[in-house]
């Protein structure tokens, strides 16, 4: 599955800002559209990357851990 992000920028002016609207945090300027573009999508990568480690270290330190399997 594919998931498919919203860039929103600001109208053109000395910087390009812009951000994705479906992820907090997820904020950037440079000078041409091309290159947030690029920036936003580094960043979004690198977020959600992030937040997903922190939900498995969470799950870890909260609930533990149980491993099943095995003979009878």
């Amino acid at each position: 599955m594919q998931a498919y992000y919203t860039a929103q920028m600001q109208p053109p002016g000395e910087w390009c800002i812009g951000w994705i609207r479906e992820v907090s945090g997820v904020t950037c300027q440079e000078r041409a559209r091309e290159e947030l573009l690029e920036t936003l999508k580094i960043t979004l990568l690198e977020v959600l990357e992030y937040d997903s480690q922190e939900a498995v270290r969470r799950c870890e330190s909260e609930y533990g851990e149980v491993k099943t399997g095995g003979k009878r």
